[in-house]
């Protein structure tokens, strides 16, 4: 049975194994975002054999009252096996913007108790940078996998839990939003949400953790982790809306420390929500 060696791999890694027949090769990009990039353009491109894990459309409780909120167990078994995903698959997950919403992806799969995943360091810039193969974008059907929730992992929190751990100190709150955004001196993007920060929370914005396209070393973000929580507290991560707080969960796991969790309605709830409290 192929197996992830660690929770990322890199494009060598990929593409050695690309003709297994247990690999599945997931696309989560999320093209539309508030997040400045400096990519100008997506194209239909992609790794060769990549199935499209639309995270704001599919992959999303669009019922809820903010975006990208994790799908309900059973729902998110159901789409993941009209993706043709099985129990013994080996699941590998790339975005077309180096490493921005592959994060999100991994963590719904370690939610659900499905461990044989990991996120394509560099993502698909670092795969075409380094020559390998690519096709156009196509739509497929496939076979209904044999996916099934093992169980329910607590990996994205609702803003009562958050609420809980503000001036307890048993936990550390990172911010992976910018510092301008994080510090009032940048205004939110979005609509009839106020500017600040959870109180108690501390900023790593998450260009903090890459390397460019790719993650920073495991000792570089060791480092980083230690200055943030020296005390190895548990963390929750947040951001704008759930996507970037992933990557600093992913930075988290590669560093060695335990695993965080993600707070699902992150910045564009907690700022939208009357009477809580807010630091600038």
């Amino acid at each position: 049975m192929l197996k992830v060696p660690n929770s990322i791999v890199d494009c060598m890694w990929l593409n050695t194994h690309l003709y297994h027949k247990q690999l599945v090769v997931l696309d989560a990009t999320v093209k539309k975002g508030v997040v400045k990039t400096t990519i100008p353009h997506l194209t239909d491109d992609k790794i060769p054999f990549s199935r499209t894990f639309d995270i704001q459309k599919v992959f999303s409780d669009l019922s809820a009252n903010f975006p990208n909120t994790m799908l309900p167990a059973e729902e998110f078994e159901k789409k993941v096996q009209k993706l043709g995903i099985n129990q013994c698959s080996c699941v590998i997950i790339y975005d077309r913007l180096g490493v921005y919403s592959s994060p999100r992806a991994w963590l719904m799969f370690l939610s659900v108790g499905f461990t044989n995943v990991a996120v394509l360091d560099g993502g698909f810039l670092e795969w075409k940078k380094m020559g390998f193969d690519v096709t156009q974008s196509e739509e497929h059907s496939y076979l209904k996998g044999n996916f099934k929730v093992k169980t329910n992992v607590e990996r994205f929190v609702k803003y009562p839990l958050v609420l809980s751990h503000i001036g307890v100190s048993d936990c550390e709150i990172l911010d992976a939003r910018s510092k301008g955004r994080f510090t009032s001196k940048e205004p939110e993007p979005r609509a009839n949400v106020k500017s600040g920060h959870i109180p108690t929370s501390k900023n790593l914005p998450y260009t903090d953790v890459l390397d460019g396209n790719k993650f920073k070393q495991e000792e570089e973000l060791k480092a980083i982790f230690e200055i943030l929580n020296p005390h190895r507290k548990p963390m929750i991560f947040t951001c704008g809306s759930g996507i970037t707080a992933c990557v600093l969960a992913l930075a988290a796991k590669i560093s060695g420390h335990q695993d965080g969790v993600v707070y699902d309605g992150s910045w564009t709830e907690w700022g939208s929500i009357p009477n809580l409290s807010i630091e600038v």
